[in-house]
């Protein structure tokens, strides 16, 4: 155990790669991560689990079943578990992400992306 802070603005200057995941703490059993996103990402669904979006710059439309969410720095949103979604950015932005341990970030383990711990 530590007791330092976790500068998110340090660990996303660590990586430059879109759309991967990187842990950088754990509470409870999930995963804090943070993620460079750019593009548009893969529709898919979390059958077990909500899907948590924090945004911390840039803009990001949650594409979702349900109707688009568009965010702003400071601002999240929540998917439903069993929604199909999927993040949109036209520029980077960076995302702060929750999710129990070991969740896919596609809702298929075959095809996520490797979550790392920086």
């Amino acid at each position: 155990m530590t007791a330092e802070a976790v500068n998110l603005s340090e660990k996303l200057s660590k990586f430059s790669e879109y759309w991967s995941p990187k842990v950088v703490s754990r509470f409870n059993g999930h995963d804090v991560m943070v993620v460079k996103v750019k593009g548009e990402f893969v529709w898919h669904s979390h059958a077990d689990t909500d899907d948590f979006f924090l945004v911390l710059n840039g803009i990001v439309t949650i594409e979702t079943e349900l109707g688009n969410v568009i965010l702003e720095p400071g601002e999240l949103y929540v998917v439903p578990k069993g929604v199909q979604h999927r993040p949109v950015a036209q520029e980077e932005a960076h995302i702060l992400l929750i999710e129990p341990k070991g969740t896919p970030n596609t809702g298929d383990a075959k095809t996520a992306a490797q979550k790392i711990e920086i």
